[in-house]
């Protein structure tokens, strides 16, 4: 007996399209996470990075659970002495509403020298055009 090894040239990246819309974040995040490490694959290996690209359009439609929306802090530092800022969900939503879908699905991917090139193949975009149709994105 044999153990295959997958080979990276050999990865055939498949398209992915989902919409956001009234999808909760979290469960939306681990399915695209998911999917962008290859784990759905039969060949999945974790040290091989053979995953898909993911296109998420509406992103300015996603819902948070429970009280969340007003709980939930984002915080970022300017680098500049008193420069903390915290944003609430429901303002991170009016400000970046990509960065919210990014930061949750970053989180959960592995944190090594892959997860930049995972990061990659996710893109995100508000409303419901993407310049990625000639992809043919099968349905997530």
């Amino acid at each position: 007996m044999q153990t295959t090894f997958p080979k990276i040239e050999a990865a055939q990246r498949d398209w992915f399209a989902v919409s956001a819309k009234n999808q909760v974040l979290g469960k939306l995040a681990a399915k695209i996470a998911t999917t962008l490490m290859g784990k759905r694959k039969p060949s999945w290996e974790p040290s091989v990075d053979q995953g898909d690209f993911v296109v998420v359009t509406d992103v300015e439609k996603l819902v948070v659970t429970g009280n969340k929306a007003d709980g939930k802090i984002y915080k970022f530092h300017t680098g500049f002495i008193g420069g903390l800022q915290e944003y609430s969900f429901a303002k991170m939503q009016q400000l970046r509403a990509e960065d919210v879908l990014m930061l949750a699905v970053r989180r959960m991917l592995p944190k090594t020298v892959q997860s930049r090139s995972m990061m990659a193949r996710l893109k995100i975009y508000k409303g419901s055009a993407h310049p990625h149709v000639g992809q043919n994105p099968k349905p997530l």
